[in-house]
């Protein structure tokens, strides 16, 4: 699953899951494959579960941030990547968030995007498969009840908002394609395909400035020393001991206020004119698309990718396509960059175009992670 020597947990036996179970994701049949696929081998496996249907948006967000949680050995979440991103943000807002994010979180693919649950299952070395297959897989995992670490990533934006993020932010093409498909949602994961062919049709230009940290210049060049007990979110090196208020939210060791330019020993991008960036942790920015083949579940890395501008149409429609295999890089196209980074900012010149975090729309304004 990941490099030698990374500490495994393993759930107990019996287990209790809570199931977090977003009904309307995806084409609409989390439920009935729950209940045909998921069951039946958690049951074989001794793991009982607590299906919790959301009935809203923020609904599991505020049952993981309110509930005791220690009835429950795993909390299980069948949808998109949605639903596992207010969990995750549900978790961080809790008073006692570091005993919280210690709760192995488990995804379980029921979405129209599944793309951490194609990652865990590239990382697990099984072939690449999708729809029931996936879900079978994924759920195999979790009857097996390994667990190891993931990165998070705190992500700030210049109007105070703050959010921890487990696979990718985005702005402009992957971006526009995510949010404006919304609306095929009933196709499943075609539907990314139509919204790719429409967004080249309208193939936009988005001017703001990028700005880096990349991951061999950090200062002081050796990594933080990790706790192995402790969630290590990418950009936070652990304060010492009695720095941080009991409860208070992790520190952005790495980041200064973005009213103020980014540190010296950052790399600025020469160009101001893009198609698209997108910063991603995980392997897949979908369960069809490869994007950043060397990423693990906790590399302490972003993947940084910038597309430039005065790319051709038919070059970008042949570098989705290589993804589907991962080797969009082997093209060596000029316009597309790739940087693995430890921190970044971006700054829209106007607020234009969608940004995304983990698959959900946000305001255009400047941002760092």
């Amino acid at each position: 699953l990941s490099p030698a020597g990374d500490s495994y947990g393993v759930l107990p036996r019996p287990c209790h899951a809570l199931v977090l179970l977003n009904p309307q994701s995806g084409s609409g049949r989390a439920l009935d494959d729950f209940q045909a696929v998921v069951q039946p081998m958690l049951a074989e496996a001794d793991i009982a579960t607590t299906v919790f249907v959301t009935e809203r948006p923020h609904h599991a967000h505020e049952k993981v941030r309110d509930e005791d949680l220690s009835q429950w050995d795993t909390l299980v979440v069948m949808s998109g990547d949605g639903l596992l991103f207010e969990v995750v943000n549900g978790l961080m807002e809790r008073p006692d968030w570091k005993e919280a994010m210690k709760k192995p979180l488990c995804i379980l693919p029921g979405g129209s995007g599944n793309a951490l649950a194609a990652s865990i299952n590239y990382y697990a070395g099984y072939d690449h498969v999708a729809k029931k297959k996936l879900l079978t897989n994924c759920t195999f995992i979790l009857c097996k009840g390994l667990y190891t670490q993931m990165d998070l990533v705190s992500l700030s934006t210049a109007s105070g908002k703050r959010f921890f993020s487990f696979l990718g932010f985005g702005w402009g093409f992957i971006s526009d394609v995510d949010i404006d498909s919304e609306k095929y949602r009933w196709l499943g994961s075609a539907r990314f395909t139509l919204g790719t062919l429409q967004c080249l049709a309208k193939l936009r230009v988005y001017q703001g400035r990028l700005s880096y940290l990349p991951m061999a210049t950090e200062q002081g060049s050796s990594p933080a020393p990790r706790d192995p007990q402790a969630p290590v979110t990418n950009g936070h090196i652990p304060q010492p001991a009695g720095t941080e208020a009991p409860g208070s939210p992790p520190v952005d060791s790495l980041l200064v206020p973005l009213g103020q330019p980014v540190p010296a020993h950052w790399t600025v991008v020469p160009e101001e004119e893009f198609v698209l960036v997108y910063a991603i942790y995980q392997s897949h920015l979908g369960t069809n698309l490869l994007m950043a083949p060397a990423a693990r579940l906790h590399d302490s890395c972003i993947h940084l990718f910038y597309m430039k501008a005065g790319i051709s149409r038919v070059t970008l429609l042949k570098l989705f396509l290589a993804m589907s295999r991962g080797t969009h890089l082997d093209l060596n196209c000029p316009h597309l960059c790739y940087v693995p980074v430890r921190a970044f900012r971006l700054e829209p010149r106007v607020a234009a175009g969608i940004m995304t975090v983990d698959g959900e729309a946000l305001a255009c304004e400047p941002v760092q992670g």
